[in-house]
């Protein structure tokens, strides 16, 4: 999604820069990078193979093939072992695939480590913030996020709404995977080489997510990558989903803004009346033409609905059409 996002910001003369958290002191060794991985050079893919072959897993095999080309291990070693930095290069994979004229900013990562569980002042990693909600911890990251966010993430927990993990939702997609055919399970975006079989035997002979996942996950097929294909599965989206929201330029949805966030919005449509902002659903399912555009809003309202089963209590659905936009 990050390419067609991208090209719609592109569009609007307010937009001259986007930013991302990094770890790197210079982003000049990401864009390296991400060229590299823009243009993928002969010699780069011939290594990528390569190193593929030993079966190791793909970004481990990724990162191997880089270090070779670029043959400059002190410069760029444990670049693509920070997770920020990974995102940082797709952004910067996409500003350059879209011919983006904009100038991309690194903000540099200060604190606990991306997977850190502790708080270092006011500082704290999502890992650790998830961790304190779940245990129900307030008073301890209240420090870490502006009041306004904290404020939503406490009612959340108290009304029971907010989710630890995947596993809330284990029986709904054991459910689905084994209703599911080897080939509809082939045709979930991230399956190939035959993952298809593995998951579907591992569907069928346990009950339980953690069980399934140790089952399918190896060197190649990483335990985020299976997770990301179980959401895929629960969500009925297909590779002709993904081609389809590669092909099109995304709307803008709008879940909160402040004072600052309204005047930029009115700014955005004064400039290109076009461009498919989304402050109502119901408004925009009646008004919008395009049909590709609604296909990816009804998997979001979907995603929702499926969302709201792991709440503890008031699992409403449809709460695309009734839940307010947040403003302060």
């Amino acid at each position: 999604m990050l390419p067609g996002a991208i090209k719609t910001l592109n569009s609007l003369k307010i937009v001259d820069a986007v930013s991302f958290g990094c770890e790197a002191d210079d982003i000049s060794v990401l864009q390296e990078f991400a060229d590299i991985l823009c243009d993928q050079p002969d010699e780069f893919k011939s290594l990528l193979a390569h190193e593929l072959s030993k079966g190791i897993s793909f970004p481990k095999a990724r990162e191997n093939a880089l270090l070779m080309y670029l043959n400059n291990i002190r410069k760029s070693a444990n670049v693509l072992s920070a997770p920020n930095n990974i995102l940082a290069i797709e952004y910067l994979k996409a500003l350059k695939t879209t011919g983006s004229s904009m100038t991309p900013i690194g903000i540099k990562r200060v604190g606990p480590e991306y997977h850190s569980e502790n708080i270092m002042g006011t500082f704290a990693s999502g890992t650790a913030i998830r961790k304190f909600a779940i245990d129900r911890n307030f008073y301890d990251i209240d420090k870490t996020m502006p009041k306004v966010c904290y404020d939503i993430l406490e009612d959340a927990i108290k009304k029971g709404h907010y989710i630890k993990g995947l596993e809330c939702y284990e029986k709904e997609i054991m459910f689905v995977l084994r209703n599911m055919t080897v080939a509809q399970i082939a045709n979930l975006p991230d399956v190939s080489e035959g993952l298809e079989n593995a998951i579907k035997n591992a569907a069928n002979t346990c009950n339980s997510l953690s069980t399934l996942i140790e089952m399918v996950k190896s060197k190649r097929y990483t335990q985020t990558r299976i997770q990301r294909i179980l959401l895929y599965a629960l969500l009925g989206f297909t590779k002709e989903d993904m081609e389809t929201s590669k092909k099109i330029d995304p709307y803008i949805r709008v879940l909160g803004c402040n004072s600052k966030g309204k005047e930029m919005l009115s700014e955005m449509y004064a400039l290109n009346k076009k461009l498919p902002i989304v402050t109502s659903v119901k408004e925009f399912t009646t008004t919008c033409r395009n049909k590709k555009l609604l296909m990816m809003l009804e998997k979001d309202i979907q995603a929702t609905n499926i969302y709201t089963l792991g709440y503890e209590a008031d699992s409403y659905s449809n709460l695309d059409y009734t839940t307010k936009m947040i403003t302060y």
